[in-house]
């Protein structure tokens, strides 16, 4: 049986760089490379999408709906890593472990993989709702902290810079318009009746998520303890792989949590804290793993048949 060809639009960005990493010294794939003269050429580009069985897309938002015009052979599967396409009809939101999605993704042509700050805000919220937990009116908010490589090669280049300005040694709040580009998927994917009031922070360090979804228990239907929130996500998330829903604790230090906590690994742990009245809960991931990379690769091996896991760094 022959290997599976796969071809990455944009390998040289951050997360095709990334994604290209956790794929190179496999055995069991094909990867397309393109000649680097020829890297923005549309027609080589083309050629080699529809030669592959599936395409990674690390593309800026309009380069990646102008990628998926390149593709017309119909065997040709697509995994769009930018924001482009991930509340549009006829493309499946590639998160396997809500309800549902695992099969959705199995079987889809076009998945468009979640933002970083979506999968920590989607990965607390979407259960609570599913389990009737959660109004989908509730009001809401997000404090979300990243490493600065999820601002990709512009942002490292300027907070790695030598002699760089004072303020980066500090942490930045930006999209303070509450027009961030993942706001669209936080609020589809959780069924929300309103986006959440969302603040997300980049600060220096280099990778590495904490998304934090603050609530009070009389927000949460039939709760009425903080073991019971957290009893009720390990119920969720039962069986997976890459997400758990842990005891606070688990990769911090005196009872801290600390956004770096799963940097270099492809999975995801959830952290509720507080007590029984004031409640938070935390996502802790790495940006460019279950954040972006990781994460497509993961959906990658569910499209082709692969085990779920497999090229991922597991903890």
């Amino acid at each position: 049986m022959s290997k599976p060809i796969i071809y990455i639009d944009g390998r040289e960005g951050t997360t095709g760089l990334q994604i290209y990493d956790r794929l190179a010294a496999r055995e069991d794939i094909e990867l397309l490379l393109i000649d680097e003269d020829k890297r923005k050429d549309p027609q080589e580009r083309g050629n080699l999408m529809n030669q592959a069985d599936l395409v990674f897309l690390c593309l800026p938002d309009a380069a990646a709906i102008e990628a998926v015009g390149l593709v017309t052979n119909p065997g040709t599967r697509i995994i769009d890593c930018s924001t482009a396409h991930r509340v549009s009809p006829g493309w499946v939101y590639g998160f396997p472990e809500l309800r549902g999605q695992r099969e959705k993704i199995i079987t889809a042509k076009r998945v468009a993989n979640p933002g970083c700050h979506a999968t920590g805000f989607i990965s607390i919220v979407r259960p609570l709702v599913d389990l009737g937990l959660l109004e989908k009116d509730a009001p809401l908010s997000c404090f979300s902290l990243t490493g600065y490589s999820g601002g990709g090669k512009k942002m490292i280049a300027q907070y790695e810079e030598k002699g760089r300005a004072s303020l980066l040694d500090s942490p930045s709040l930006y999209a303070m318009q509450q027009s961030h580009k993942h706001l669209p998927e936080m609020q589809a994917l959780c069924g929300l009746a309103h986006p959440p009031v969302f603040c997300p922070v980049v600060d220096d360090y280099y990778k590495g998520m904490a998304a934090t979804v603050p609530m009070h228990r009389t927000q949460l239907t039939g709760i009425r303890s903080l073991r019971q929130l957290r009893e009720a996500l390990r119920d969720y998330y039962a069986g997976q792989r890459l997400i758990f829903a842990d005891e606070p604790g688990e990769g911090s230090a005196i009872g801290a949590v600390y956004a770096n906590a799963r940097a270099g690994a492809d999975d995801l742990v959830i952290v509720a804290a507080g007590n029984d009245e004031r409640l938070t809960v935390t996502a802790l991931f790495d940006n460019l793993g279950k954040g972006a990379s990781g994460a497509a690769v993961q959906n990658m091996n569910l499209m082709l048949g692969f085990e779920e896991t497999a090229g991922l760094n597991l903890a």
